[in-house]
């Protein structure tokens, strides 16, 4: 009886350098890839609220969802705009018609820092628009827009930008 020609077996690969180097690069890509990530959306989403005194901020909070709610249900709509050099707020109602909130104060800040920070007090014009000049350096802002008090309750709006 023949003993069948076997072949020899096949030597086990080696776990080289170069393999070794294919995993360290692997590693850390992924670990780079997800710092740029986090760092991508945080630089964009919302950074959190600052106020000089959280209790007294927490005892508004109500008040100004309650004016917040009748204000909408009375179908008030803002909106600003930024063009290099100026800034604009509108208001109207439902029907269409300008609101009054006599004089507005506008701060304009940064997300992150106060180095920058603006504040603006407009007058309606005739037309019923809030216009002022303002120069913005580029970047992310944020803007409050206050009034004093309305006869439906504490008038605020805010809104994040960019400029480019």
């Amino acid at each position: 009886m023949t003993m069948p020609k076997t072949s020899p077996a096949p030597s086990p690969r080696q776990f080289t350098g170069r393999h070794m180097a294919l995993v360290m690069v692997g590693f850390f890509g992924v670990v780079v890839a997800v710092n740029i990530t986090m760092a991508i959306s945080a630089s964009v989403t919302w950074t959190g609220l600052v106020v000089p005194n959280s209790y007294a901020a927490s005892q508004e909070y109500q008040m100004k969802r309650d004016a917040l709610y009748e204000q909408k249900g009375l179908g008030w709509r803002a909106a600003l705009s930024y063009t290099p050099g100026s800034m604009r707020f509108t208001i109207n109602d439902g029907a269409g018609a300008s609101v009054d909130l006599g004089n507005i104060t506008i701060q304009f800040n940064r997300p992150v820092g106060t180095n920058e920070d603006q504040i603006v007090t407009v007058s309606r014009s005739a037309d019923g628009r809030y216009e002022a000049p303002l120069v913005l350096a580029s970047g992310v802002w944020d803007a409050t827009v206050t009034s004093a008090p309305t006869a439906h309750g504490p008038f605020e709006f805010h809104q994040r930008f960019r400029v480019e």
